[in-house]
């Protein structure tokens, strides 16, 4: 997979001000607000960034949390995981692996078969609906 590297002036004109926020400087987008959150349309997630598959809504779950959240990614190479102690606490921050975009964090207290919870911000996605 080649890394995608653009100037921050570069994703600034690509983006939204609440995407540049959040995927660029590790933002969040308030809990229950998302676009995803409640998604019922059957589809492939994409990097809002890059365009990189990242998350199946067949592994898409209603965790309570207020975001979106998976029990795995497409791939265990598209997303990478990285520890995060801001905020006073250990996380860990994932992000895309194509363009380093942050997308959430990963918790251990998923549902089968992983027992992983990726809490991704909807404002990172975008969804391709899969065709009928």
């Amino acid at each position: 997979m080649n890394k995608i590297n653009k100037s921050e002036a570069e994703w600034r004109e690509q983006l939204s001000d609440t995407q540049f926020q959040v995927c660029r400087l590790k933002g969040t987008e308030r809990p229950f607000t998302g676009a995803y959150y409640r998604n019922s349309t059957p589809g492939v997630y994409h990097c809002i960034c890059c365009e990189a598959p990242l998350f199946d809504t067949d592994t898409q779950f209603d965790a309570g949390c207020g975001w979106p959240s998976y029990y795995q990614p497409v791939r265990p190479d598209v997303v990478e995981e990285h520890e995060d102690f801001s905020h006073g606490m250990h996380r860990i921050e994932v992000t895309c692996a194509q363009c380093d975009a942050h997308l959430g964090h990963v918790f251990p207290d998923g549902p089968p078969p992983t027992g992983l919870r990726y809490c991704i911000n909807s404002v990172c996605l975008r969804l391709e609906p899969r065709e009928a």
